[in-house]
């Protein structure tokens, strides 16, 4: 149940929903595609601002990163204080930090001011999903439009490199975020028009100890694995990033059990599909951005391509997630998410694996065959993940299972670029054959990590899941039902 203000009088209801909708789906374009856009421009970005490896993989995760520590608490708190106040807020945080890239001097700035962008992401993601769910409120024109919702999502992270490519070669690197403010402009002008504010009926209370913890555990992790190449793993540095984790991980698994409204609700990794899906999301999308990462740098460094060259090489992965995914998403109403993940994993594994022959001099017609078989798992592994999380989870744990399976999403967005930066090293990209001769340790591991995909899709899809899934959502019952004073009397027996 939300609270929401009526339409304008006399202003189509029809059409104000899908201006919310248009409105949500902007906010969603700048943040997904900023993840992807911006690695075109990763090799001028190191020319321009004498950049190391390091510093481009801070560069990405930097934003990743954010995203995945602060997606829980958002979605909770704009339940609590509005949810267009904190999605126009977001929005503000967002564009001011897109214009602040595009005026850093220096590295250290470019990263502090991606992580100025990903604090207003935090508040647009789960967001805008919870204002389109508020908006249509009929449960047939609600699952069309969060479908167009992800569909958007989906196309906004393949489109990305060719968008990039052609700013990159017509303005410079620095357009890449320059042409996020006056899409964000026009969508906080939108939302004060269009969008209704709502609340949710119950939001969740905010878990300060809860965030912290997970800030240790992924700042910690993260920050070890990529200075663990300059540093070494045996460094006081990075063995004090690896002591932190620890200390993060531990922490959220005694502290968190014994909240009311815990940031982390692990008893939903009781269900079988959930936690497959939350590990799917994870290896899925660190294969995917490993590949991301490195194929930018092999196609402008290594082969000499422009960046807009490079970017339309990518474009049969977006032209893909384009064609596959409504028709994934229908597959996975009708049938369940069993094909999907399989064929995903599958191509994720042969895409790894055909990687390896990936040379300076490979023709071009072979290195698209490849990006085609990628583009195949980036169309069919979105729905499935989405729907084995939610599935059997009652309606009051929706919304945190969706945000958890998010949050997922871009913890391995995050790892697959501190992982491809690590295993690469220093190795120049300008000398191409030692580039591709190091690229194949993270071949080796996207390889892995479909067939890890592959086995958790028929693991998580089969009778045993489903089963773990119904007990893990009966743990809810008691806060599925009203509260005792809503509950109907029953009527007194008469004398």
């Amino acid at each position: 149940m939300t609270a929401s203000t009526p339409p304008r009088p006399g202003e189509p209801a029809v059409r104000r929903r899908f201006l919310v909708l248009a409105i949500c789906c902007a906010s969603m374009v700048v943040v997904v595609m900023d993840i992807s856009i911006v690695n075109v421009a990763l090799p001028e970005i190191r020319r321009d601002l004498h950049a190391p490896v390091t510093g481009l993989q801070w560069t990405v995760d930097a934003y990743t990163l954010v995203l995945a520590a602060f997606l829980l608490p958002a979605g909770s708190t704009a339940d609590r204080v509005g949810r267009r106040r904190v999605f126009q807020t977001g929005l503000a945080a967002f564009g001011l930090g897109s214009l602040l890239c595009g005026l850093a001097p220096g590295i250290g700035w470019l990263i502090a001011a991606r992580a100025l962008q990903a604090v207003g992401g935090t508040m647009l993601n789960p967001v805008a999903m919870a204002i389109v769910a508020a908006t249509f409120p009929e449960p047939a024109e609600r699952a069309r439009a969060i479908g167009v919702f992800g569909s958007v999502s989906g196309l906004s992270l393949a489109l990305g490199p060719v968008l990039g490519g052609a700013l990159v070669d017509g303005f410079g690197w620095r357009s890449v975020f320059w042409v996020n403010v006056p899409i964000v402009a026009a969508a906080i002008a939108g939302a004060a028009l269009f969008v209704p504010e709502s609340r949710a009926a119950r939001a969740r209370r905010f878990d300060p100890v809860g965030q912290v913890l997970v800030v240790l555990l992924l700042g910690g992790a993260v920050g070890a694995i990529i200075e663990s190449d300059a540093l070494g793993w045996t460094s006081p540095v990075v063995l004090g990033l690896l002591a932190v984790a620890a200390v993060g991980a531990l922490g959220l698994l005694r502290y968190e059990p014994r909240r009311a409204d815990p940031l982390l609700e692990l008893r939903l990794f009781r269900s079988v599909p959930f936690s497959s899906a939350i590990l799917t999301a994870v290896w899925a999308l660190c294969g995917f951005n490993a590949f991301l990462f490195l194929t930018t740098q092999y196609l402008q460094d290594v082969r000499g391509m422009p960046a807009l060259t490079a970017g339309l090489c990518l474009l049969p992965v977006g032209a893909l997630v384009v064609v596959l995914s409504p028709f994934t998403g229908r597959m996975v109403g009708a049938r369940g998410p069993r094909l999907p993940l399989a064929v995903a994993g599958t191509a994720l594994a042969l895409g790894g694996g055909a990687s390896f022959w990936l040379g300076p001099d490979t023709p071009l017609p072979g290195v698209l065959a490849v990006y085609v078989l990628f583009g195949v798992f980036l169309a069919t592994i979105n729905p499935p993940i989405t729907n084995t999380a939610v599935s059997g989870m009652p309606r009051s744990m929706a919304g945190v299972a969706a945000s958890l399976s998010s949050a997922g999403r871009q913890i391995g967005t995050t790892l697959g670029v501190a992982i491809a930066g690590t295993i690469v090293g220093s190795v120049p990209a300008s000398d191409g054959a030692a580039f591709t001769r190091a690229e194949r340790g993270v071949w080796g591991l996207v390889l892995a990590l479909g067939i890890g995909v592959l086995a958790l899709g028929l693991l998580s899809t089969g009778r045993w899941a489903s089963s773990t899934a119904a007990r893990a959502a009966a743990l809810f019952e008691e806060v599925e039902r009203p509260p005792r004073s809503a509950r109907r009397p029953t009527a007194a027996p008469h004398d």
